[in-house]
């Protein structure tokens, strides 16, 4: 199995599965099992094997989901990614947006930062240009 083969089948499988761990039947079914369990400690005598089914049980799944809810997700923001850039590329935006996720923490605080006061730029141009709108509106 190559390892395109490999990464296609597991993509699809961290879809199925996390679209179903989403689901509120199986957060009620999760629930249940605890209360089960927990219910189930007289009959077992609050045993130390009583706790390590709870306790291994619940770890090897949240083992497991992490990598398989990582998965989803990256592929989720590589899609959204695409997306944005598509728009980028389409709109009038700057096309040096496009990739920008392949910056460094600092460049992205500085470009962040820039964007920031851009924004107050154009914020203030629109306050200005509705101050005089009003005032325009006021002596007609």
């Amino acid at each position: 199995m190559s390892e395109h083969e490999a990464s296609k089948i597991f993509s699809k499988f961290s879809t199925v599965i996390s679209e179903f761990s989403g689901k509120p039947a199986t957060f009620v079914a999760a629930v249940f099992l605890v209360v089960v369990w927990a219910a189930s400690g007289p009959l077992f005598g609050f045993s130390e094997n009583w706790q390590l089914v709870i306790n291994t049980g619940t770890t090897i799944i949240t083992f497991l989901m992490v990598f398989v809810l990582q998965n989803s997700q990256n592929r989720d923001g590589k899609a959204l990614q695409a997306k944005l850039d598509e728009l980028i590329l389409t709109s009038q935006a700057q096309n040096k947006f496009v990739g920008i996720e392949k910056l460094d923490e600092q460049e992205l605080r500085e470009l962040s930062r820039t964007l920031s006061e851009r924004a107050e730029c154009v914020e203030d141009k629109a306050t200005d240009k509705a101050q005089e709108r009003n005032l325009d509106q006021t002596q007609l």
